[in-house]
C-alpha cells in the first residue's frame, strides 16, 4: 500500500536558496554516451518540384553537447563542479565534442578516443518549432579492449571528491559492465552515491546502485506490466525492486509528477506543477543532472526530487536541449507560489528575459500600453485583437504617478495594484509591465516586439515606438476602436446624480 500523495509540488524559497547555495561548486561525476546535437533551423516555403518532400531555407544552425555531455552542461548550469566521463571517435565530430567540453568552464573533460567508431551525432533539421527529420551518425557496440580499460581507470581518476556518479546510458555502448562496476566500486571507495538513467529494457545489469530513473514507459516495457494509474505504477514498481538490486526507483510520470519506490520502504507519489510544455527533449537530462547536483550535498530524497521536479518544469518551457540557470528556479519557485494572474506582472527585466525565452521557441511578440483604469468592453475587445496578430502579448501600464500626469488629479480611479491583476487576469494578456515615464520608448526598446499595437485614434505615425519597432523588422498595427465605450465616459456616468423621484 502506498503512501498517501505528498504535498511538495514546489519548493520553499528559502530552502531552493539555501539548496543552490550549497550546490555552487560540489564535484559529480557524469558517466555515458557522450553526444552532438547539432539543430539546423530554417523556413519551409516549398515543396521540391525533385520528390514530395518540403525545401528547407536554412537560417541558422546551434551546436551543443547531447546524452551525458548535456546532463554535465546542465549540472554546471546549476552551479555544480562536473567531471565528465565519455567516448569520442577520432573524427571532425570528435574535435568538435572536445571544444563544447572546453568552452564549458564548470565542466572538466575526461574524453577518450576510439578511432573505431564514429562521435555520436544527432542533427535535427527545424522549421516553424516543428522537428521535420532527425539524421543520427551513431555506433551501438559495447567498447571493448583498451578502451573500456582506459574508461575503467578514468573513472577511479574522475571521482576524486566527487559526492554522486550520474550514468547516463543511451545504449550507445560506452556503459559496459566493467563501467558499472568501476563507477559501484568508486562510489564504495568515497561515499558517494550512483545515480542511473538508462534507455535499457533491463535494468538488472546495474547491480545495487542507489537510485535508477526511468520514465514510465521504460518501467513498462522493462517489467511488462502497465504504469499509468498510481495503482499500476505500484505494482510495477514492486515488480522491479524484486527484479533489480537498486536501493531506489524513481519513475518520472510527465504531468502526472514522479512516484519513489525505496527497497523496504513503500511507495510515495511525487505530484508537479502544472506547466506549458513546449519541448520536452532533454528534460530527462535535466532532471538527472538536478537530482545528482541536490543528492551531492545530503540532502533527503524527497528535496532532491522536488528540486529536480522544478528544474524540469522549468526545462519544458525551452527549446531544445536548454539547460536551467539558479536565477530560473528562484523565479519558477516565486511563480508556483503566485495566483497565475500575479504571475504575470513583471519588471523591465524580467519581461526582457520572458522574451528571450519566447523568442528561442520562435514566438511573436506583441506590445501595447495604456492606463487602462476602469477596464470595459472596448478594452477586452481591443486586447484580444492584440493578441490575435501575435503568440505573446505584453501590456506596458502606466504607473499611479503616470495616469496622473496624462489624465489629472482624480486619476487614476483604481491603483496601479489592481490594474495590474484584472489586466493580468485577461486571457489575452501574457505579461503586465508597469512603467513610471511618460511614454513606454524604454520598454518597448527592452521587448523589442515584432509587432507594436496602439488604438486606431491614433495615426502609425504618432505611435510611441513606432519608428523603432519598424527599424528592427518589426510592424505597428492600429487595433478597432468599440464606439461608444472609454473610461472617461464611465466616470461621468458614475459622477451624475441619481434622478429625483417626484412626490406626487
Amino acid at each position: 500500500m502506498a503512501d498517501p500523495p505528498h504535498t511538495l509540488t514546489g519548493m520553499d524559497l528559502s530552502a531552493l536558496q539555501h539548496l543552490l547555495s550549497q550546490s555552487t561548486g560540489r564535484r559529480v561525476v557524469c558517466v555515458g554516451d557522450l553526444m552532438v546535437d547539432r539543430f539546423v533551423y530554417g523556413e519551409v516555403t516549398r515543396v521540391s518540384p525533385e520528390a514530395p518532400i518540403p525545401v528547407l531555407a536554412r537560417t541558422r544552425e546551434l551546436v551543443m553537447l547531447g546524452g551525458a555531455g548535456n546532463v554535465a552542461r546542465n549540472v554546471a548550469a546549476l552551479g555544480g563542479a562536473v567531471a565528465l566521463v565519455g567516448v569520442i571517435g577520432g573524427d571532425a565530430e570528435g574535435h568538435e565534442a572536445m571544444r563544447l567540453v572546453g568552452e564549458e568552464t564548470a565542466v572538466e573533460g575526461y574524453l577518450i578516443t576510439d578511432g573505431e567508431r564514429p562521435t555520436t551525432l544527432k542533427t535535427r533539421f527545424v522549421s516553424a518549432n516543428q522537428q521535420l527529420l532527425r539524421v543520427d551518425l551513431e555506433a551501438s557496440r559495447a567498447v571493448t579492449g583498451g578502451v573500456e580499460q582506459r574508461l575503467v581507470r578514468t573513472i577511479r581518476d574522475a571521482v576524486d571528491g566527487a559526492g554522486v556518479i550520474l550514468i547516463s546510458d543511451y545504449g550507445k555502448g560506452v556503459v559496459t559492465d566493467a563501467v558499472i562496476a568501476a563507477c559501484l566500486d568508486a562510489a564504495a571507495a568515497g561515499g558517494g552515491q550512483v545515480v542511473v538513467d538508462s534507455k535499457a529494457r533491463s535494468f538488472a545489469r546495474y547491480g545495487a546502485v542507489d537510485l535508477i530513473k526511468p520514465n514510465a514507459a521504460e518501467l513498462a516495457h522493462a517489467t511488462g506490466l502497465p504504469a499509468e494509474t498510481d495503482a499500476e505504477v505500484e505494482a510495477a514498481l514492486a515488480h522491479a525492486l524484486s527484479l533489480w538490486e537498486a536501493k531506489a526507483i524513481l519513475v518520472t510520470r510527465a504531468g502526472k509528477g514522479v512516484s519513489l519506490a525505496v527497497r523496504g520502504a513503500g511507495v510515495r507519489h511525487f505530484p508537479t506543477v502544472p506547466r506549458e510544455v513546449f519541448d520536452a527533449s532533454g528534460a530527462g537530462d535535466t532532471t538527472l543532472a538536478a537530482l545528482g547536483l541536490a543528492l551531492s550535498t545530503g540532502v533527503a530524497t524527497e528535496v532532491a526530487i522536488a528540486f529536480a521536479q522544478l528544474a524540469a518544469g522549468v526545462a519544458v518551457g525551452k527549446a531544445g536541449t536548454s539547460t536551467v540557470s539558479p536565477e530560473e528556479l528562484v523565479e519558477a519557485a516565486i511563480s508556483a507560489h503566485l495566483a497565475p494572474a500575479e504571475a504575470k506582472i513583471a519588471t523591465l527585466q524580467r519581461m526582457a528575459d520572458e522574451v528571450a525565452r519566447w523568442r528561442a521557441r520562435g514566438l511573436r511578440v506583441g506590445f501595447t500600453n495604456g492606463c487602462f483604469d476602469i477596464l470595459h468592453k472596448g478594452h477586452v475587445a481591443y486586447l484580444a485583437q492584440a493578441k490575435a496578430w501575435c503568440d505573446r502579448l505584453i501590456v506596458g501600464l502606466n504607473s499611479d504617478d503616470s495616469v496622473r500626469e496624462l489624465k489629472g488629479e482624480g486619476r487614476p480611479v483604481n491603483d496601479l495594484e489592481s490594474r495590474a491583476l484584472v489586466l493580468a487576469g485577461l486571457g489575452s494578456v501574457d505579461l503586465v509591465v508597469p512603467f513610471d515615464e511618460a511614454t513606454p520608448l524604454t520598454l518597448i526598446e527592452a521587448a523589442r516586439p515584432d509587432v507594436l499595437v496602439k488604438g486606431a485614434d491614433y495615426s502609425e505615425e504618432e505611435v510611441v515606438g513606432g519608428k523603432e519597432v519598424r527599424s528592427w523588422g518589426g510592424e505597428v498595427r492600429l487595433a478597432a476602436i468599440v464606439e461608444g465605450y472609454s473610461t472617461t465616459a464611465a466616470i461621468a456616468k458614475m459622477s451624475r446624480k441619481a434622478p429625483k423621484v417626484s412626490s406626487q
